[in-house]
């Protein structure tokens, strides 16, 4: 399936900022319905998995540098501040940003929400982390080697122009011992699962684009760009040959969802 925000070119970049500028304010509701309220679970488990155990929301990543790249409106970002941790929130298409520094602060878990305090254009704080919002290139990251301690993408390493150049970037960034998790769309092993994976991509995607966006390009996208993707058992292989060690992904959904995850050797 073609879509005219999905180009194998020099004009992918461009051609995914004008997707996403697009889709920005309808996003996370399209997230929710794709997968019948899933995702939030899905990424639950990234937070999860960088935390090196199951996490509890209870100030346990104090101290923590996180950097959630191609962040969106902010859902993993929030979810890392949730546990102390100091998040930057990095994505290049400044319609996105500027969703996630309008969002509410979620709050600890089991309170209520709190407004955001938003004391510049670019930081939300609150009591238990802090969140700053930077527009930049996943490609071209305006920040020092060895910085982070967690870096995570949600549904952000597909839409790269250059995946191989952005895995080298993220690793560049990570502190030595640092975690990288990204979370994604997958490929299933099972043929026949496989065809009914497709077929919903092919046809129920594009609806809800047209329904909620005006164009049923704007999720047609998502087929088309599964053909160049190398998916999880590509991703994980591409890692190991960068350098990333303990790398492996966790599949959901019989493989149609997985995060994939690795280190930085210390």
């Amino acid at each position: 399936m073609e879509s005219k925000f999905y180009q194998a070119d020099e004009h992918r970049a461009e051609k995914v900022q004008e997707l996403f500028a697009t889709i920005a304010r309808q996003y996370d509701l399209l997230n929710d319905l794709m997968s019948a309220g899933l995702q939030r679970r899905w990424k639950r488990r990234v937070v999860e998995l960088a935390s090196g155990e199951r996490a509890v929301e209870d100030g346990r990543g104090k101290g923590k540098e996180v950097l959630d790249l191609c962040c969106g409106t902010g859902d993993i970002a929030f979810r890392f501040a949730r546990q102390g941790a100091r998040v930057t929130g990095v994505d290049f298409t400044e319609e996105m940003l500027r969703v996630a520094r309008a969002r509410e602060w979620p709050g600890p878990a089991g309170t209520p929400n709190a407004p955001a305090g938003v004391t510049s254009p670019s930081r939300t704080s609150a009591s238990r982390g802090d969140v700053s919002w930077v527009r930049a290139d996943a490609l071209r990251l305006p920040f020092r080697d060895n910085s982070f301690d967690v870096v995570s993408v949600g549904y952000g390493l597909r839409n790269l122009a250059d995946i191989e150049r952005g895995l080298r970037e993220i690793l560049r960034v990570l502190k030595p011992g640092g975690r990288f998790l990204s979370l994604d769309f997958g490929k299933p092993a099972a043929r026949m699962f496989c065809g009914l994976y497709f077929g919903y991509l092919r046809t129920v995607l594009p609806m809800l684009g047209r329904i909620f966006c005006g164009d049923p390009d704007t999720h047609g996208y998502i087929l088309a760009s599964l053909p160049g993707y190398p998916a999880q058992r590509g991703i994980r292989e591409l890692m190991e040959s960068i350098g990333y060690g303990e790398c492996g992904f966790e599949e959901f959904c019989l493989g149609s969802m997985a995060i994939n995850y690795g280190m930085k050797p210390g």
